[in-house]
């Protein structure tokens, strides 16, 4: 039995009239001013010697408008978070007298999620197609409420190239974007036509006036041996860099005002990046085409840096492999670093009447807690309440500073969640967008 929760994603937020009220306060002030200096001229008019001329009333003046206030930047932050890898054993710790839910797995990140503008999750594995059986390693098929937990939980969308996508072969492809459609994510990287599949996933964000376009693609190195369904070669989207620069220049054709990759390539429990990840977000970076890159599928963090290229010529962040978000791997299957991941912040800065820039990105050390219930920790919050969780202050002091020792120090370490800087994203439908022009 499965429990879908009511609540809303995010909230909607209005912007702040403060410069509208202080212009209010300004004016009556003035008023108060002038009246008191005129009362006084009066005064002394009247109070003066007989027959003494009364003072010339000032000339009437125009009211004067104060000039427009400068236009401000538009501002939103992009969140993007490590692998979600449901093993049986998580599914275990999120069904509770028969019901599955997986919200309380999830809760160590329902701040930074929420507080994100755009949050960009990386789905690992297919949903179990309907009145099939859910399987987990080495074939998995998972269920379909972690896509209604992560929705509710403030994800907007996710990228879902793996090499797991055809686990389940096309019927698990088509389950899985099924379930992102009902629960309103977005999704890139697979493909249920033809024309899905040409098309990006859109985020449209509304900032000082601006509609910003944010248009995610997905790609992976492979499909772990297993053949891309004959009658849909456009199933899943494979790393091919000029068809990657070809569709993000189409994107950027259309109106898109940021380009995002995510990259699904690596070796896995290794935190070194691989020549392919290095060589292929190079290509990416040179074309000045993609604003950033989001890398996954080593299951452990990986550096995050600055190459040189992007657009404008002003540099491209990449993020080798951001970990797991949630998964049953550890010391005892894999690697330690496996029980790690990474949230990746990035803040993208909009002048005006100027394209969007990724200007930073940050990184925050995440956790999974196993024997809590598989519970995902922040690892800051975590260390600075260690009695709230199953994990010893040794133990977490370990764990964040594995990831201290990968991701390099070009990026600064965030510690406290991000805050909407305006309205939730809206999620444009590849299915519902136009066609390209011809």
């Amino acid at each position: 039995m499965t429990r879908t929760r009511r609540g809303a994603r995010r909230p909607r937020y209005g912007l702040a009239a403060g410069l509208v009220a202080g212009g209010l306060a300004a004016g009556a002030l003035t008023g108060a001013v002038t009246g008191h200096l005129q009362a006084d001229r009066s005064a002394d008019a009247a109070g003066g010697a007989p027959g003494a001329a009364a003072p010339t009333a000032p000339a009437a003046q125009e009211p004067t408008t104060p000039p427009p206030p400068s236009p401000e930047p538009a501002v939103f932050t992009l969140l993007a978070g490590g692998d979600v890898l449901l093993h049986a054993p998580v599914t275990r710790s999120a069904t509770h007298d028969g019901v599955l839910d997986y919200s309380a797995v999830l809760s160590g990140l329902d701040a930074w999620v929420q507080g994100a503008d755009l949050a960009l999750c990386h789905f690992e594995t297919p949903v179990a197609p309907p009145g099939q059986q859910v399987t987990t390693y080495p074939v998995f098929g998972v269920p379909a409420q972690i896509v209604t937990d992560l929705a509710e939980q403030g994800w907007d969308g996710c990228s879902t190239a793996s090499n797991h996508s055809v686990d389940r072969a096309l019927p698990g492809l088509v389950a899985t974007l099924d379930a992102f459609d009902a629960a309103g994510l977005g999704h890139a990287g697979t493909a249920r036509t033809q024309a899905e599949a040409d098309a990006p996933q859109l985020y449209t964000l509304e900032r000082e006036g601006r509609a910003l376009t944010v248009a995610h693609l997905s790609i992976t190195y492979g499909l772990n041996g297993l053949p891309m369904p004959a009658d849909a070669p456009w199933a899943v989207h494979l790393i091919d860099v000029e068809a990657t620069l070809a569709q993000a220049a189409a994107a950027r054709g259309a109106g898109a005002d940021l380009v995002v990759v995510s990259l699904h390539d690596g070796v896995e429990y290794r935190a070194e990046p691989t020549q392919d990840q290095i060589a292929v977000s190079s290509a990416l970076a040179d074309s000045g085409l993609i604003d950033l890159v989001i890398g996954h599928h080593a299951h452990v963090p990986q550096p995050i840096v600055r190459l040189d290229g992007g657009p404008g010529g002003v540099g491209m962040w990449v993020a080798y492999g951001l970990g797991n978000m949630v998964s049953n791997q550890s010391v005892d299957c894999c690697t330690a670093a496996s029980s790690n991941g990474v949230l990746m912040t990035a803040t993208v800065v909009a002048q005006p009447d100027g394209p969007a820039r990724v200007t930073g990105v940050e990184w925050t050390a995440t956790t999974v807690d196993r024997a809590a219930g598989h519970r995902v920790r922040v690892l800051a919050e975590a260390l600075a309440d260690p009695a709230s969780g199953t994990l010893s202050p040794a133990e977490l002091a370990a764990r964040d500073q594995r990831v201290r020792d990968v991701v390099g120090g070009q990026a600064p370490e965030r510690t406290t969640p991000p805050a909407p800087t305006g309205p939730a994203p809206v999620v444009v439908r590849r299915a519902e967008q136009p066609a390209p022009p011809a």
